[in-house]
């Protein structure tokens, strides 16, 4: 990204001013990102870790797979699922408050015995997929904003910062060779005078 710049001292002054907001604002941006980092890291572990449960849930009732020809899926569904929003590090972030199942009542007498268990394996395996649908948005939501922020760190430190600072050099560096030749020039000039001033004498 070039700077543009004029080689004036009004130039020199606003690239100062926006050079010292990038550098008082850089170690606030790194540390949101670092912030960013852990919060995926703790989102991605949590996922992880309801897949697993959600794996290790579904095998453990592998066994029942030929009683579920029988059950009726309407006995029970999802109602409603509440979810609340946090912040984290400026970033929105859902968060799981609650599910709410619909069930349907059901003949205790007439029904197979392991309904009871079978509503109860149904309502676990939800509540698990969808805290793991939840923990994966999440994740994606807070590594996006990471992702951003990194970005702006590099543009910042690799880009912008240096990119000020060469141009307020440049800018430094130029006002001083126009005052030197304008002393040199002054120099010259009182020298001629000088000069003219003793021809006359003579």
């Amino acid at each position: 990204m070039a700077i543009k710049f004029q080689y004036n001292k009004t130039s020199l002054g606003e690239l100062g001013k926006q050079l010292k907001m990038r550098q008082k604002a850089l170690p606030t941006i790194k540390s949101k990102e670092s912030a960013l980092r852990s919060e995926v890291k703790k989102a991605r572990d949590s996922a992880s870790d309801c897949r697993r449960r959600l794996e290790l849930l579904e095998s453990e009732y592998d066994y029942m797979v030929s009683l579920w020809g029988e059950f009726d899926p309407a006995l029970v569904r999802v109602g409603d699922v509440e979810l609340s929003v946090r912040k984290i590090a400026g970033v929105r972030t859902p968060v799981l408050e609650g599910i709410r199942f619909d069930e349907k009542p059901y003949d205790l007498f007439s029904s197979p015995a392991w309904y009871a268990d079978g509503i109860d394996i149904l309502k676990r395996l939800a509540r698990l997929g969808i805290e793991y649908e939840v923990y994966n948005r999440k994740t994606e939501l807070l590594d996006y904003a990471r992702r951003k922020t990194t970005q702006k760190v590099n543009l910042y430190e690799k880009v912008q910062i240096p990119g000020y600072e060469d141009a307020i050099r440049k800018i430094k560096r130029f006002m001083e060779d126009e005052e030197n030749l304008s002393k040199s020039a002054q120099k010259i000039v009182k020298t001629k005078q000088q000069q003219a001033g003793e021809g006359m004498t003579l």
